[in-house]
């Protein structure tokens, strides 16, 4: 059995607004991964399985490697079909917000959302959630992944014996993908508990790593390989590096949404590195996009939140520069600097 997450109030009074609801919305954040759209298609397949009229919008599209995944054509995406998504948010009675904290991280979706007079449910994993801004608020940080916090969920309403292949598969790659395919932030045995349980469901966690991990194109693998050959920097006596990546890069490898995905991990194989940070052109808008990942004993979150104008979870955070790419670097090298390794 698993440890119940919900207490019986919160449970009551999720089921009582489900129940209470004609149109729903599951919305995630800005640059959906893998843990946004794996629970927010999970979350789907429940309510759709209770004949609850459910549609998910994300605010700007998610990554090609994820477009395998069961029902991913069924998103609204907002940058790509505006009025679309604003008709279904300003229709919606009850919105879970899946995978974020606060409202900014939805970018230009921000203001729809937070003027739509919708009950408002937070399902989150990251660290101090806006409370004060949704009627009902699942924060649980310690959780390694969103999608986790969904099949619990799902277990703890009765509905885990209903749940399809196609409804497993969606969250164990959100599981799989936001811990690096469980190599970190995955100690809990229940999580591997979890995992045994989805197989029962009939998934192939095999075929799902390839088809997350093993889809990569030629220029992907170029791109990485000049990056890693060309743009990457040592600090601090090989503790911490930073990477760079400008659109100019972009569209010479022939760049597609998710290529850079996973690169800012691969410093962290080198012995003794403590602190990678990617820093990306953004292709929308004229910022710095920073993601950062620790090992070793240091900790990134607070370096987030200091420097960059972000957060995210002790080894896994980011945030974003609004200045050009020749400033950003002078920003992450003073950021180190501050650092006693």
């Amino acid at each position: 059995m698993l440890t119940p997450l919900l207490s019986s109030k919160e449970l009551f009074e999720l089921m009582r607004l489900i129940q209470n609801s004609r149109n729903i919305v599951i919305c995630c954040h800005h640059g959906p991964d893998g843990d946004a759209i794996g629970s927010s298609l999970g979350l789907q397949f429940y309510l759709r399985g209770l004949h609850k009229k459910t549609n998910i919008v994300a605010p700007s599209p998610y990554p090609d490697f994820l477009k395998w995944m069961p029902e991913n054509r069924s998103i609204t995406v907002y940058s790509e079909q505006k009025s679309t998504a604003i008709h279904l948010i300003d229709s919606a009675d009850l919105i879970f917000c899946l995978d974020f904290n606060a409202f900014h991280r939805l970018n230009a979706m921000q203001e729809i959302l937070e003027k739509s007079k919708a009950i408002k449910v937070m399902i989150d994993h990251h660290e101090n959630p806006e409370e004060e801004k949704f009627n009902l608020v699942i924060s649980q940080p310690q959780m390694p992944s969103t999608s986790e916090m969904i099949f619990h969920i799902i277990y703890q309403l009765g509905a885990y014996e209903k749940m399809s292949r196609s409804h497993a598969a969606c969250i164990y790659t959100g599981m799989m993908t936001d811990t690096g395919a469980f190599t970190y932030n995955s100690n809990n045995p229940e999580t591997f508990y979890i995992i045994a349980l989805l197989m029962k469901r009939g998934i192939d966690k095999d075929e799902i790593y390839k088809k997350v991990y093993h889809s990569w194109s030629a220029n992907k693998l170029k791109l990485w390989s000049y990056i890693l050959n060309n743009n990457l920097t040592f600090y601090a006596n090989n503790s911490a590096c930073i990477y760079t990546l400008t659109r100019e890069e972009m569209k010479t490898y022939k760049y597609i949404r998710g290529d850079a995905e996973g690169l800012v991990n691969e410093p962290l194989k080198i012995k003794g590195m403590k602190l990678s940070i990617a820093l990306r052109e953004d292709t929308e808008e004229n910022i710095i996009r920073v993601s950062m990942r620790s090992a070793n004993g240091f900790h990134c979150r607070q370096l987030a939140e200091e420097w960059f104008n972000g957060g995210g979870h002790e080894d896994a955070a980011g945030g974003k520069l609004p200045m050009p790419m020749e400033e950003a670097v002078k920003t992450a090298e003073k950021a180190i600097e501050s650092i006693d390794f």
